[in-house]
């Protein structure tokens, strides 16, 4: 869908531009997520910390994707999780409020807003088929892939944690898939 030049500008009255350095938190657990992220350049990871100080990525946020906690932002509840940059980063923020003015006033961004959801809701569906009905080996190589960046990118103890199996056992699938 083409925009008209005075839709653009209205998105681009609504969106702020933001720069956070590396390992600047985006948001912490009790906060309430006031705005969706579109992530323009750098990366992070959202995280939730268990009771024994355990680290559980549950999704990264690189390039082209948003962040935030979907839950929190639309309902104001505070968050269960951390999003923590890992490279600085810049991003564009909209509030929910501006967020709905766009959804009433412009028919393409309700339709995008859409098909994003719908693609959203196919990856959470996924990721959880993978977590519970495949082997960390399987993970491993799903995530190849799906994402074979990542495992580039970020740090083994993060993919590992992503994957939701130690280090460790990243390190001995790796040799196994390489020696294979």
């Amino acid at each position: 869908m083409t925009l008209e030049s005075d839709e653009k500008t209205l998105i681009e009255e609504k969106f702020k531009p933001k720069k956070f350095r590396k390992r600047q938190y985006l948001l912490q657990e009790g906060d309430v997520c006031k705005y969706a992220n579109f992530v323009v350049k750098g990366s992070a990871r959202m995280f939730s910390v268990n009771d024994k100080g355990q680290e559980h990525i549950v999704r990264f946020g690189v390039e082209g994707w948003w962040l935030g906690d979907t839950e929190s932002y639309t309902q104001g509840t505070p968050t269960k999780f951390h999003i923590e940059m890992l490279e600085d980063s810049d991003l564009l923020q909209i509030t929910w409020e501006h967020l709905q003015e766009l959804i009433a006033a412009i028919p393409a961004v309700a339709a995008t807003l859409k098909s994003m959801d719908k693609q959203s809701f196919i990856a959470s569906q996924k990721r959880i088929h993978t977590a519970i009905s495949m082997s960390a080996e399987e993970r491993y190589e799903d995530l190849m892939k799906s994402y074979p960046s990542f495992i580039l990118r970020f740090p083994q103890n993060m993919v590992a944690s992503y994957l939701g199996i130690s280090p460790e056992t990243l390190s001995r699938i790796k040799k196994n898939a390489l020696n294979g």
